[in-house]
């Protein structure tokens, strides 16, 4: 048996074509989509997430401005910065990348974004809307992306077993809520560092969902013949026999294509995906601010 490949770079890209029209309605209008990212430090996954949003808006014609912040830089001055671009009514989308430097309050910052251009779906308010059961605003973008490959992909989750092993409030709770809402009616199951028995309740699961950031963590013999798996974390090995020095991998071991119905893959799954639906976020946040 081997796993269809759930192709996000795909699925991706047709979601930002479809935005086109939307896009071109707003030029008409002589309004620019425009994202404006912060960068703190000198990460450098984060530079390169940083760029592939930049290039994505290239794609779509929505302005980008990149903000490059100093590593060392005070909480207070992050503040400033998207307080700033919070009064900017020529920016429509606010998104501060993550991690920020140890000692700064992300919640803090997060928070601080005008939730009407909480591009990635954080702030509290939007956040609360999704708890109430309103999915229609601004949603995390991944979780948001791991829906629309599920939709795309015709999967079927009513009554079906989904766990989602990894409680974060960017990917693992906001995912659980979107599995459970009316209409997609999956029976969700949270695992985290302290679940009991791991292996046994994957193996119950028609849907796995991992977003933990530990390569290859969850085995194939874990998966149950033909189940969905979408692979969140990406992770770098070290790989002597590739010539940059090291492999990309999932969470999930990539023997589970071999037992899966379902799988998506690492890179060019879930990633693309998250740029995809920040890009549908800038434009619903551009058209909210717009009327």
């Amino acid at each position: 048996m081997s796993a269809t490949v759930l192709d996000g770079k795909k699925i991706g890209r047709v979601i930002e074509e479809e935005l086109n029209h939307r896009i071109i309605n707003l030029q008409s209008k002589a309004i620019i989509p425009h994202l404006a990212v912060v960068i703190v430090g000198d990460d450098p996954a984060s530079h390169v997430y940083v760029r592939n949003k930049e290039m994505a808006c290239e794609r779509c014609g929505i302005k980008s401005t990149r903000i490059d912040l100093e590593g060392d830089i005070s909480e207070k001055e992050i503040l400033d910065t998207v307080h700033m671009l919070n009064s900017d009514n020529s920016v429509h989308g606010i998104l501060v990348q993550s991690p920020l430097p140890e000692g700064i309050n992300e919640s803090l910052v997060t928070d601080a974004i005008s939730p009407q251009k909480d591009v990635d779906g954080f702030h509290k308010m939007n956040l609360g809307r999704l708890v109430q059961g309103d999915s229609s605003g601004l949603l995390p973008c991944t979780p948001a992306g791991i829906m629309k490959i599920l939709e795309s992909s015709d999967i079927d989750l009513s009554g079906k077993n989904a766990l989602v092993i990894g409680r974060s409030r960017i990917v693992g709770m906001p995912m659980s809520i979107l599995l459970a809402q009316r209409g997609i009616d999956a029976t969700v199951t949270i695992a985290h560092s302290r679940t009991k028995n791991l292996q046994d309740i994957c193996r119950e699961a028609d849907l796995v969902v991992a977003a933990i950031g530990r390569p290859e963590f969850v085995k194939s013999e874990w998966i149950k013949p033909g189940a969905t798996v979408i692979d969140v974390g990406i992770n770098r090995v070290k790989d002597s026999s590739r010539k940059s020095g090291y492999r990309l991998v999932g969470d999930v071991d990539s023997d589970a294509s071999n037992v899966a119905g379902n799988i998506t893959p690492v890179p060019g799954g879930v990633g693309p995906m998250t740029i995809a639906m920040l890009m549908s976020n800038t434009i619903m946040a551009t058209e909210n601010q717009s009327k």
